[in-house]
């Protein structure tokens, strides 16, 4: 498997906090079944500011200290960016990173709403000829009241990403349906772990993938 939504990298933001956890981490990874992992951490959300080039070097510094401990996982560079108004020009400046240098890029909705200038974003981000991918749509207030705003934002040219953790029920049962429904609806294009640490919010994409199968 391939996971494109993780926060490894240690001491970058409400992920892993230190190297050794981030290993741990790999190893529960590799356990899984996931061979590579996109390390996503947070961007312009309000609180952590992680610029292309700290999250490049972590990325590097995590590969290598795995490669020395035999972990067979290949850490891969990323970002879970807030949309924000300044984000087209952070584009500009080289300060942003799709995922594994495709022209996926990983978008967090703030957790209540979604903005009015998002439909004018998605348009800039495709004619830069990017493809937005939304990240736990499930956890955005907007979408649960309504979830035909995500076939809105799809239809504007996104892709949508649903966590693993949602779909097991982490997050209460209402997120869980919701997922089941959006999934049903065909909304959904991506299930990913958001994993944060080794224990509690860890990855479980085996069992997300079980569920989902069953329902």
């Amino acid at each position: 498997m391939v996971d494109i939504h993780s926060h490894i990298l240690p001491g970058l933001d409400d992920g892993s906090q230190q190297l050794a956890e981030s290993v741990r981490m790999a190893e529960i990874a590799v356990q899984e079944g996931i061979r590579a992992m996109i390390a996503t951490p947070h961007h312009a959300d309000g609180r952590y500011v992680n610029p292309s080039g700290t999250v490049l070097s972590a990325v590097d510094l995590l590969n290598r200290e795995l490669a020395d401990k035999g972990i067979p996982l290949k850490v891969l560079c990323g970002q879970e960016i807030r949309v924000h108004s300044g984000l087209l020009r952070e584009w500009d400046e080289n300060a942003l990173l799709p995922l594994n240098r495709t022209r996926y890029i990983l978008l967090e909705l703030p957790f209540a709403q979604i903005p009015s200038f998002l439909p004018d974003l998605l348009h800039e981000l495709r004619v830069l000829r990017l493809i937005p991918v939304i990240a736990h749509p499930e956890r955005n207030g907007d979408i649960a009241e309504n979830p035909d705003k995500l076939l809105s934002l799809i239809e504007w040219g996104a892709l949508s990403q649903i966590t693993s953790h949602s779909v097991n029920g982490l997050f209460g049962r209402k997120i869980q349906r919701l997922c089941f429904d959006l999934c049903r609806r065909n909304l959904v294009h991506f299930v990913a772990s958001d994993a944060h640490d080794s224990a509690r919010r860890a990855f479980h994409l085996s069992k997300a993938y079980d569920l989902l199968r069953r329902k």
